[in-house]
């Protein structure tokens, strides 16, 4: 695979609400141009698993993880989530 058709290869994308509509196309877009993605999700934990397994299927890692952007305490958990 050549850095021109996966221009995001070896990079880690955070997408928030990245679990349905146009989160979960930039996801998976992101996946295809070679990124692996950790993305927010809110509500739908099956929603955010399908999404989690087309951007496997293209090869790539994914995280969904649960976290309401509008509250400042599920945010802060995020970033807690994503530094290990």
């Amino acid at each position: 695979m050549s850095r021109l058709s996966h221009p995001l290869s070896g990079k880690v994308a955070l997408v928030t609400g990245g679990s349905r509509g146009i989160g979960a196309a930039i996801v998976r877009r992101l996946a295809e141009d070679g990124a692996d993605v950790a993305f927010s999700y809110s509500a739908s934990p099956e929603q955010a698993q399908q999404v989690v397994r087309a951007v496997e299927a293209l090869g790539r890692r994914a995280m969904a993880i649960k976290a309401d952007q509008a509250s400042s305490t599920e945010v802060e958990a995020l970033g807690s989530k994503l530094n290990g």
